[in-house]
């Protein structure tokens, strides 16, 4: 394939709606041709999940406003891989854009049995690519370069075209010896060094951290050695999509013998995807969480989702004594074979002091060689750029500090062209030398039950402040003439019983009301509105005196 010859208007820009200047999330647009006519391509199209700062939220969507205005320029959209932050936001976001899906086997297989499972009568238009396919999308060459991480078939994107080449990383690292799938495509990453690499979009997830990260070879092993050594039941909880580490467990369990038992959902529907991509092909039955109350206790190690404390996940709930068929008692050992996600600590720590409280050990990355990172570190790094040799590069998938890390690490590399790009920034790539030119509409969208709204809409920022406040309702009903028909009913949601003084709050705050109502004016008391208003402003004022906070106030005046 050769990529066309670039017009003198062309203009190859870059523009992250997600994922620079954070980590989850990510989506990014490549695009190609002047200003009003620039045709796109799309790189995933992930989630991050809500936190205690959007409470109600389960999952939080980039905001795609910017191209969804132009989504008929849209030439497609390429997923790297199928971990959540990459594909997650496919299923409710793609009705928007209507672009065809590229991905490789084993991530269609996922996305496939999500639509299946969550999707509805959702008709996505997914192609599915071999591994290692180079295809054009619009006026973009785009070739998958297989890469290893912590999921099968993770890509880098080298993405030809008349204004440049790209080398977008996608997730990494460097595994010589992965537990799945084959190992990094070196021989095509050092070719386009030796075409010319324009610009390299690289991963900076651990670019704070010297020296290589081990294989998933070495977890293995000590898992294995964790295992063998374990006395009685042994839960292990990972990422679901980490098929090698699963395998890893199960190999494990087998040479132990041991039998395996599944507990999650999403669990198994990564086995699933994996074998019908043709992996999992050497491990024996797996097991139900039907089977687990029937097998010996030092016969079972059971598989288990859970491993960021997730409230409706497998382990939460065998922590809470609540799943209905899995339970481990004092002497029994829960590995936690994975790396705690930022804003997932206080989870995490919840369900581990559960188990610990049932007399469970737990073992974790601290104690013992259960987990590696699926990303770079700085070693990994410098052996990326060695092969591809870019021009410039641009930081993405970090949070603030690892991209301006990471622009310093590229700088000591020799390349000198080197920023930090965040979301909603347009970068340009070509022509001329790599700079920011514009900014356009980026944010969240968030899953609010079944519905997706706005950041800003109010709707989480009204939540936020009742979770802070509590809030006062007060109900009054009066005659046409505005005389009380009726004592007023006052009830407190969220605030404590007795004020700083000790006595009873909602005596207070009933005291406060009686005199704002005695001191209306005559002429005020058949206005609603006014009457609304000043009994919201006593009372917060009164609580906050009592209290020292505002609470919301809801005021509801009735006639009859």
């Amino acid at each position: 394939m050769n990529s066309p010859e670039p017009k003198a208007t062309d203009e190859l820009v870059f523009v992250p709606l997600g994922g620079a200047g954070e980590i989850g999330m990510n989506l990014y647009l490549y695009g190609l041709g002047d200003e009003k006519n620039r045709q796109w391509l799309m790189v995933d199209l992930g989630v991050r999940f809500g936190d205690s700062r959007d409470p109600g939220i389960d999952v939080v969507f980039p905001d795609i406003a910017f191209i969804e205005a132009q989504k008929d320029r849209l030439a497609g959209i390429v997923l790297t891989h199928a971990h959540e932050d990459h594909f997650g936001a496919v299923i409710d976001l793609w009705p928007r854009l209507r672009a065809p899906i590229y991905a490789t086997p084993f991530t269609t297989i996922l996305l496939k049995a999500k639509i299946a499972e969550y999707g509805g009568d959702a008709e996505i238009d997914i192609r599915e690519v071999p591994c290692g396919s180079r295809l054009d999308i619009g006026p973009f060459d785009v070739e998958f370069i297989a890469v290893t991480h912590s999921i099968p078939e993770p890509n880098a994107l080298a993405i030809r075209t008349g204004a440049g080449n790209i080398l977008h990383t996608g997730d990494w690292k460097i595994d010589d010896t992965p537990m799945l799938g084959a190992p990094m495509a070196v021989d095509r990453l050092k070719a386009l060094g030796d075409e010319g690499c324009r610009v390299l979009v690289c991963d900076s997830t651990n670019v704070l951290r010297d020296g290589v990260s081990p294989s998933e070879t070495e977890i293995a092993e000590g898992l294995a050695k964790v295992i063998a050594g374990a006395k009685n039941r042994v839960a292990v909880t990972t990422f679901a999509s980490n098929v090698g580490r699963l395998r890893a467990v199960v190999l494990a369990a087998q040479k132990a013998d041991r039998h395996v038992v599944v507990a999650g959902r999403a669990m198994m529907r990564a086995i699933n995807a994996a074998r019908e991509a043709g992996y999992l092909t050497d491990i024996h039955e797996l097991l139900t969480e039907n089977d687990f109350g029937y097998l010996p206790r030092d016969k079972v190690v059971c598989l288990c989702t859970g491993s960021q404390g997730e409230g409706r996940a497998a382990l939460a709930r065998i922590a809470s004594s609540t799943h209905p068929n899995i339970t481990l008692n004092a002497d029994d050992m829960v590995i936690f074979s994975s790396k705690t996600i930022p804003g997932n600590e206080k989870s995490v720590a919840a369900v581990q002091n559960r188990l610990a409280e049932q007399g469970v050990e737990i073992v974790t990355a601290d104690d013992h060689l259960v987990h590696v990172t699926g990303h770079p570190r700085r070693g990994e790094m410098k052996q990326m750029y060695d092969w591809v040799r870019p021009q410039s590069a641009i930081p993405m998938h970090g949070e603030l500090r690892h991209l301006h890390e990471h622009v310093h690490f590229a700088k000591k590399l020799g390349v000198t062209e080197s920023m930090a790009v965040l979301n909603g920034n347009v970068a340009r790539i070509s022509p001329g030398p790599l700079a920011l030119i514009g900014e356009v509409e980026s944010g969240e969208l968030f899953m609010d039950g079944r519905v997706i709204i706005e950041a800003d809409d109010g709707t989480v920022r009204e939540r936020r402040k009742l979770s802070y406040v509590g809030t006062v309702c007060v109900s009054i009903v009066m005659d046409q003439h505005g005389d009380l028909l009726c004592d007023p009913i006052i009830d407190l949601y969220g605030l404590p019983q007795t004020d700083a003084a000790g006595r009873d709050l909602g005596d207070t705050l009933f005291d406060a009301l009686e005199t704002v109502l005695n001191s209306l004016p005559k002429k005020k008391r058949r206005d609603d509105d006014f009457i609304e208003d000043v009994v919201s402003r006593a009372i917060r004022k009164q609580a906050d005196l009592a209290w020292g906070k505002k609470p919301v106030c809801r005021v509801l005046v009735s006639r009859l």
